[in-house]
């Protein structure tokens, strides 16, 4: 079984793979229906790849995964209580739970652009808070 450290690295790099394909956040009125949800697909597997390496340091703590109806936020709240990500980068992470939730139970023609510019725009210094956290707080794991 892969340690700690080499399933983050995985999720980073598979992380690093899907932003390289966003789309500058400006182009994204010009897009078609369908473009749009390539783009909010990227966005939602962004946010999964998160959770996943959450996840995998919580279990490396020995800490509880969360279960039931909240457990995307509940993981949030855990990482910070643990120390794995600071209150900023999840207030920064929270907007992409909410995207993740919304993609999750809708319908592709119900994007809009204007509501995932900002998410777009975002990414790249929110993903740097992130690995910083990570960095700073975790033993072992640089990314």
């Amino acid at each position: 079984m892969a340690n700690l450290n080499d399933r983050v690295r995985a999720e980073i790099e598979n992380i690093n793979d899907t932003l390289e394909e966003l789309p500058d956040s400006k182009k994204l009125p010009r897009l078609s229906k369908l473009e749009l949800a390539g783009v909010a697909t990227l966005l939602h597997n962004y946010y999964n790849g998160i959770e996943n390496i959450l996840k995998q340091i919580l279990k490396y703590k020995n800490v509880t995964i969360p279960s039931g109806s909240s457990w995307h936020k509940d993981l949030l709240n855990l990482s910070e209580e643990n120390n794995i990500i600071s209150s900023q980068t999840k207030q920064n992470l929270i907007e992409y739970l909410a995207f993740r939730h919304f993609f999750s139970h809708s319908y592709a023609l119900d994007l809009y652009p204007t509501k995932m510019e900002p998410l777009v725009e975002n990414i790249y210094e929110n993903y740097r808070y992130f690995k910083s956290d990570i960095n700073r707080n975790i033993q072992n794991i640089k990314i």
